[in-house]
């Protein structure tokens, strides 16, 4: 079980771009701000979680698995929602909202195996 705070976080910024960009795509045919500005947090998040995994690697704390996996996963993830941010952007169609809500889960997925990498929590 992963416990750490800047996983819950996450998760938690993760679920409220889902679910803005979900309801956004159900009421909107445009994008729309509220899930704009959740995945740009989102971005913000991982840019101050690498960040802060730097700092922690630099400090001594090992990363558990392999550390060129856990930072290619870090910046492929950074990529996800500024890609769906320009994505939006750029296409004003309805579902523009979905690729945001799709961002999140995908940065979901990444975050949740980051954590594993780093922990060695990995699955059997």
């Amino acid at each position: 079980m992963i416990v750490d705070g800047f996983f819950i976080a996450g998760a938690i910024l993760c679920a409220v771009a889902v679910l803005l960009g979900v309801v956004a795509t159900i009421i909107r045919t445009y994008p729309d701000d509220f899930a704009l500005v959740s995945v740009a947090l989102l971005e913000v998040f991982l840019v101050v979680y690498g960040i802060a995994a730097a700092i922690r690697q630099a400090g001594g704390q090992v990363i558990s698995g392999e550390p060129w996996e856990f930072w290619g996963y870090l910046l492929t993830a950074l990529l996800i929602p500024a890609l769906a941010f320009i994505w939006a952007v750029t296409d004003k169609s309805r579902y523009s909202n979905t690729v945001l809500a799709v961002s999140g889960a995908i940065v979901f997925v990444m975050l949740y195996r980051m954590e594993q990498i780093w922990d060695g929590a990995l699955p059997a």
